[in-house]
């Protein structure tokens, strides 16, 4: 199958999000305009829940449309843009990031470029390194030799700075993250100019606010921040060690003048522990060119057996039939969309989110992942047809967010059979039929156990407005794709009408009622984000329900070229007939 045929997966990023150049020429990212796609897709909305962005308020206009009120500054058809104080250029050498008060932006300067415009070069005067630290040129670039007990790129990291559990807590000066990538100030426009709104505070109880340190502001295992991975917006696990034991000391404030993080104030004494190590992935394994195969090998893990929540009031000794009692509701850790704008996924916030996982029949190699998939039944999973590989071995690992790491929340299961539609059919110009389902192996029917990080997605019974926003999420790790993500991510795309996306311009008549486009006709970055096989899932009564598969495009970010996604209404009675047939 041809290559431009496949769904370049995430990430994510990434949520991919415009950044600056990998040699740091800035950053803007113009923000663009983009009010012409919402009137090429002709949205169709309502206003609950309300489609307007930014505190905007919602007016039906007749049946098929609204119109948003926006706030000042904000603009747009959902008021989805704001004022670009950060264009191209303006911080020259540095990061441009977004305050609260006038001029609405600053430039943090990456040394050894100095303020104000990060354009004059100097290197150790003013002396960078702290702590007492030695300032040593290197050509154009320095190096810190910091004091005994110190590290990091400024000598800023002192050697008591630890974080205590999941590090919700933290509120030291690391901002490396494991492979040594610098993270971006919270403030940053590359990330809050989706998600927030630039003229609030930034400083909140989790810790973040107008500084790059490390935080975990959304219950995940352990600090985290975001970087720049090139042209995309990522984000990694720090270099921050954990304290051996918890000490009761008050952790470290922020300083509220949004000041350089080179220059933090003491760390809060505690007991150190040896640096947590970076986990490597290995190399990729050699894959067919016209699946989504990744660029991360994941180590297999042992089925776990968490026991069952049970339902209130119900006796225990009914649980399986407990299980999944419920569908599309979702109970993540902590949501922060605030600041995140929908790039990385909260722990529980997308627990029906699968890897599929793939190793050579009858080996003992490691399983490597291969696609996304969606968890509908304790024991079946829905993905997409192209990803199933003969002569393999399969599992699926559902209730974990990184690939490079065994996590307590996830479950890891065999799978017993997989049954690609009857009607699957590849072609030059494009995938159809592109569903599988996958039957795992349980007991006694009971095959994953649902907990606050497993649950499954409601399956759609009507078809939804052209226009709606709804989200895909995945690791996007192929060997097609320069950069991958461990973690797992998500980005908001807009269901596009079939009229528009036959349109000889866009797909033409090679699409047919079992695929749909979603993304943006613009072309970008962002409308190519997913894994094969992962779920496009959209908000029907009151429930997350899986809308769509991932499943093929014409390149990737192409203008007039979304991503087609396999139509889950459609084949509803064929996912009826299939798992029924096979119930005991």
């Amino acid at each position: 199958m041809n290559l431009k045929l496949l769904f370049l997966c995430l990430v994510l990023a990434v949520l991919l999000v415009p950044a600056e150049k990998a040699n740091d020429d800035d950053d803007d990212d113009d923000q663009g305009n983009s009010e012409w796609v919402f009137e090429l897709q002709e949205p169709e909305g309502l206003c609950d829940p309300n489609p307007c962005r930014n505190n905007g308020v919602c007016e039906q206009k007749g049946k098929r449309r609204f119109e948003c009120d926006c706030p000042k500054p904000f603009k747009g058809k959902k008021c989805q843009r704001g004022p670009k104080h950060c264009r191209k250029g303006r911080c020259g050498r540095g990061e441009c990031v977004l305050t609260s008060t006038p001029p609405f932006y600053e430039c943090k300067c990456k040394e050894p470029f100095q303020p104000p415009r990060c354009t004059h070069l100097s290197l150790c005067e003013p002396n960078p390194c702290k702590n007492g630290g030695t300032c040593i040129k290197d050509g154009n670039d320095f190096d810190c030799m910091c004091p005994t007990g110190y590290r990091g790129r400024f000598c800023h990291v002192g050697p008591n700075d630890c974080y205590v559990d999941d590090g919700e807590s933290y509120r030291g000066n690391v901002s490396e993250t494991d492979d040594g990538q610098e993270c971006l100030y919270w403030n940053s426009h590359f990330i809050l100019e989706n998600g927030a709104d630039p003229f609030n505070s930034f400083e909140d109880k989790d810790g973040l606010g107008p500084h790059n340190f490390c935080r975990n502001p959304d219950g995940d295992d352990m600090p985290w921040c975001f970087f720049r991975q090139g042209s995309r917006l990522s984000w990694d696990y720090c270099d921050v060690t954990e304290c051996l034991t918890p000490t009761g000391v008050v952790p470290t404030e922020i300083d509220p003048t949004g000041a350089n993080p080179t220059d933090p104030s003491p760390a809060t004494p505690q007991t150190t522990a040896p640096s947590r190590q970076p986990t490597t992935s290995p190399p990729p394994a050699t894959a067919k060119p016209t699946a989504c195969k990744p660029l991360t090998t994941v180590k297999p893990t042992e089925d776990p057996q968490p026991s069952p929540t049970p339902a209130v009031g119900t006796p225990t000794t009914t649980a399986p039939l407990q299980q999944f009692a419920t569908c599309g509701q979702p109970q993540p850790k902590k949501t922060v969309t605030r600041i995140f704008g929908g790039l990385k996924v909260s722990p529980g916030a997308a627990p029906w989110q699968v890897s599929l996982q793939v190793r050579p029949k009858n080996s003992n190699s490691q399983f490597r992942h291969t696609c996304g998939g969606v968890l509908i039944e304790s024991c079946w999973v829905l993905t997409a047809g192209h990803c199933i590989e003969q002569m393999k071995d399969m599992q699926v690992v559902v209730g974990g967010l990184s690939l490079n790491m065994d996590e307590t929340t996830e479950q890891t299961l065999k799978v017993e059979e997989a049954i690609r539609h009857e009607n699957y059919r590849e072609s030059l110009a494009a995938v159809y039929n592109d569903i599988a389902l996958l039957r795992l192996k349980g007991t006694d029917g009971v095959c994953a156990n649902e907990t606050q990080f497993v649950k499954t997605a409601c399956l759609p019974d009507a078809q939804l407005p052209d226009g709606m926003e709804c989200t895909i999420s995945g690791w996007g790790a192929t060997e097609d794709s320069q950069y991958g993500s461990n973690h797992l991510l998500e980005a908001n795309v807009l269901l596009i009408s079939q009229e528009k996306c036959s349109e000889p311009q866009v797909y033409g008549r090679v699409l047919d009622n079992s695929m749909f486009c979603a993304g943006h006709l613009q072309g970008g970055v962002d409308s190519c984000q997913g894994d094969s096989g992962g779920p496009l899932t959209c908000d029907q009564n009151n429930a997350k329900v899986i809308y769509g598969l991932v499943s093929w495009g014409d390149q990737c970010g192409r203008k007039n070229k979304p991503g087609v996604y396999t139509r889950v209404t459609h084949f509803l009675d064929w996912i009826k007939s299939k798992t029924q047939a096979a119930s005991p």
